[in-house]
């Protein structure tokens, strides 16, 4: 059975909304990641956002919960109920229904639908809830209902805010299960928690009164995972349809048989670990050293490390990655889609790992063994995070095994320590924090420059440099237009500068920017002198209006990365400019020049055939069947607006467009480049900024032309590096003359070579004489590039080279060794080259 679609359609059935699993990344700065199936509809449960219609909601949300306050990282794979990623089902009602349908709709499915054994079920409520209790009392006996205090049954969002009780079904597994811990509401696995219902009928204020909600609603969780392994009458969730083919997949690759006791602990953490980095990096997270990338990350890294275990010494885990793929794609589709770059993103890392991880296991073990208490040093776990690579829970995790733990305390301070150096070298940006609270009482203005670039309005609202509401501007401040033609700074695409031209134009006052706070366009003004309810001429500096030719090319661009590297192309940001666009993509490697000129020509044939813009407005379905582009993780609303040029380009976007693309000009990509792991960038120019770029390299060949009385560099290059080849070989021939030129000196039947040699591959002389001279001493010095080269070599017994290297290094402020026949080194100080000749003859007088 498809549980998560019998889920969604039973609760469709009842009236719900069906809503996508909303990304792992949350629009909710309090959070690192979606770690519950509210976290899409807390905005609603708070009243910043109207319920919607209809205000029922159901959806299978994929949640992480591997960092700050749950973090459940240490204890995936050594539990049967752990994971770092896993789905959430859950019905929710805004102000809708309550109690009495939540608890009926939850009985039906569990029994009717699930058909679980209704003898094995078990109730728990709140202690103060005799209304859940009494309706709870109509499907189970009053002996199978518990109450329980705050600590089991009472949810709320954060300190304050919405809350009430909760009543939570629980499933009896057996008597099979017998610890201390196998009770109604312990840690044991008998008395299985399996579906959470949230009673929200409360509001806490500040003080920890209650006030009751005038229309309480309705938060319900089951986590898919677990309700699985009930369904299917297996112990653990890693024995389920879900995680069996990930677990075969680990067996297959590491060759290695896979127990269900704790020797299986390694291909449970791979098989959990491999769909959490899988979808983060499909969503467009990125390995980094901190925030969500440093947690995808420790995630990967831990299960490479228990790959080790199992004996991988090269990169393995993103082989898991079709298997996975396969698994989800009817439900997650981009995991299909993107495999090959997720892939490819997984093995870059795994490769970096793996350059370091044998070096820092014996780190650890040396250190392990010295250990004799169970505390573990924390300058090494921290030499373990900075030098190695090792998250510190992954040096924890490893410890664990051993009953140890880290001398937290010291890498805390080693870290702080770290941090500090690193802020001291960093200017900052200077961003001041803004108080958006004075604007909350104005609706959202209208952007009317789709349409225009001047338009006649009035002053809605000003604010001063610190974003003090006030009816006077005198000065630099912001100013909110009641309709404004300024493009604020989205997408990507910069905001707009201009002017406001007020008392019939003789006053002009310049707009410098242009952005968005809380979805009204707000302008920034500089020597203002304006006050609210002026009616003012908004102009938009036309030349800015390059910027929408740099945007439509973007497009241009996005679409031809796909067609020539493949559909994995996903954008991962971007900038818009008047002079230029910036665009970043996930690939695995630099584009090769093939690759980028057959880009550069895909987009201006684009450009050349003239394909009109096309913009219209439609439900985001609707522009999904046309196959729109959306960034993952974008915020759209139930309308978008879809911007297509001919059959090539169509994508979801707000910013501003031409109309068509033969006014874009020409296309030139000036530069490509890496930004991280797995991410690319694309600089080009189009429009004005192409004319001058294509410009100034006609008038550089121009100039090279004159300059070398040519009109065919092509050929004059070629001659060019023809002579250079001959004048090398030349150099070498006289070379090679002067050094058999070269009269070693006779002393007491030793053959002394000791020559300053400037600008010559000493190695390459000194191996030539060792081949021709017997009884051969040769020190040769000289400079080369600025710096001091030195090379010593010895047939005679007595007399070792290395030793002659570091006697006389030391002159020139240098160093160097090597074997008794044969040593080299470097120095600094030129000056003292002869200085080091005379010493080396009189050394042995000569």
């Amino acid at each position: 059975m498809d549980i998560r679609k019998k889920f969604l359609d039973f609760f469709e059935s009842k009236g719900h909304k069906v809503y996508p699993s909303a990304p792992l990344v949350p629009d909710d700065p309090s959070l690192l990641f979606t770690n519950a199936g509210m976290v899409p509809f807390k905005p609603i449960f708070t009243g910043e956002k109207p319920a919607p219609t209809p205000p029922r909601a159901t959806s299978s949300q994929l949640c992480m919960r591997a960092g700050g306050k749950h973090n459940d990282l240490e204890n995936v794979g050594y539990t049967n109920r752990h994971h770092t990623l896993f789905e959430m089902l859950g019905n929710f009602s805004f102000g809708d229904y309550f109690k009495e349908e939540a608890i009926a709709y939850a009985w039906e499915f569990v029994t009717e639908v699930l058909k679980l054994d209704k003898d094995r079920l078990w109730i728990t409520i709140h202690e103060s809830d005799d209304e859940a209790g009494k309706i709870w009392q109509k499907y189970v006996s009053k002996d199978r209902i518990v109450k329980m205090g705050d600590k089991d049954n009472f949810w709320q969002m954060g300190d304050t805010g919405p809350c009430g009780p909760c009543s939570e079904i629980h499933y009896d597994q057996g008597e099979k299960f017998n610890s201390s811990e196998d009770y109604l509401g312990g840690e044991g696995d008998r008395f299985l928690e399996i579906w959470n219902l949230v009673f929200m009928q409360y509001n806490r204020d500040e003080s920890g009164k209650l006030t009751p909600l005038p229309r309480p609603s309705i938060d319900t969780g089951m986590g898919l995972e677990r309700i699985t392994a009930v369904f299917e009458g297996v112990e653990s969730n890693y024995e389920t349809s879900i995680f069996k083919p990930l677990i075969q997949k680990v067996v297959e690759i590491t060759g290695k048989e896979y127990f269900k006791d704790k020797r299986g602990a390694s291909h449970r953490v791979i098989a959990d670990h491999i769909r959490a980095v899988s979808f983060l990096v499909a969503q467009g997270v990125r390995f980094d050293r901190e925030g969500r990338g440093y947690v995808l990350r420790r995630i990967l890294r831990r299960g490479v490390r228990h790959g080790y275990m199992l004996g991988m010494k090269e990169p393995f885990m993103y082989k898991i990655v079709d298997t996975l793929a396969n698994q989800m794609k009817d439900n997650y589709p981009y995991l299909e889609e993107k495999k090959e770059a997720i892939k490819e993103a997984i093995k870059i890392e795994e490769e970096r790992f793996f350059e370091t991880i044998d070096k820092g296991m014996a780190l650890f073990k040396e250190e392990l063994s010295k250990t004799t208490g169970n505390i573990f040093s924390g300058e090494v776990a921290f030499k373990l995070y900075d030098t190695y690579g090792f998250p510190l829970d992954l040096t924890q995790d490893m410890l664990r095994e051993v009953n140890k733990k880290v001398d937290i305390e010291t890498f805390d301070r080693l870290m702080k320590e770290q941090k500090e150096r690193a802020r001291a070298n960093w200017k900052g940006s200077g961003d001041k924090k803004i108080n958006l609270k004075d604007l909350e009482k104005y609706p959202p203005n209208k952007f009317v420059g789709y349409e225009k670039t001047f338009h006649k309005t009035k002053i809605k609202a000003l604010f001063d440099e610190e974003f003090n509401e006030v009816d006077k501007l005198n000065g630099s401040g912001w100013v909110m237009l009641e309709e404004t033609p300024f493009y604020a700074e989205s997408g990507g695409q910069v905001g707009d500068r201009g002017e406001l031209r007020i008392e019939n134009g003789e006053l002009r006052i310049n707009v410098v920017d242009t952005k968005k706070f809380d979805e009204r366009n707000l302008s920034k003004v500089e020597k203002a002198k304006l006050k609210v309810g002026d009616e003012v001429l908004a102009v938009v500096d036309e030349s800015r209006r390059e910027i929408a030719k740099h945007h439509s090319a973007t497009h241009l661009l996005h679409s031809a990365l796909r067609k020539v590297l493949g559909e994995h192309i996903t954008q991962a940001g971007s900038l818009v400019e008047a002079n230029r666009l910036r665009f970043d993509f996930t690939h695995p490697k630099a584009l090769s020049k093939e690759e980028l000129n057959k880009i550069e020509e895909m987009v201006n044939r684009v450009i050349a055939r003239g394909f009109e813009g096309e913009v219209s407005e439609m439900s985001i379905d609707e522009a999904k069947k046309l196959g729109a582009m959306a960034l993952f993780g974008e915020k759209y609303g139930d309308i978008v607006r879809v911007v297509k040029f001919g059959d090539f380009s169509i994508e979801l976007c707000g910013g501003t467009h031409v109309k068509n693309t033969s006014e874009i000009g020409s296309f030139y990509i000036v530069k490509e480049s890496g930004v991280s792991a797995g991410v690319r960038r694309i600089e080009a120019v189009v429009g004005y900024s192409a004319y001058e770029y294509g410009k100034n390299y006609k008038d550089l060949v121009e100039e090279l032309k004159s300059k070398n009385k040519t009109n065919d560099l092509d050929k004059f290059i070629e001659k060019q590096k023809e002579e250079i080849k001959k004048l090398k070989e030349e150099i070498k021939s006289l070379k090679q003359a002067a050094v058999k030129e070269i009269k070693p000196i006779n002393k007491d039947g030793i053959n002394f070579v000791i020559e300053r040699i400037d600008n010559a591959n000493l190695r390459e002389i000194a191996t030539d004489l060792k081949g021709r001279v017997d009884n051969l001493v040769t020190f040769l010095i000289g400079e080369n590039k600025g710096k001091v080269n030195f090379v010593a070599v010895s047939k005679v017994k007595d007399i070792k080279a290395g030793d002659l290297i570091k006697e006389f290094a030391p002159i020139v402020g240098g160093k160097g060794g090597g074997k008794p026949d044969f040593a080299q080194g470097g120095g600094k100080d030129i000056e003292r080259i002869d200085e080091v000749i005379k010493k080396v003859k009189e050394k042995f007088g000569i």
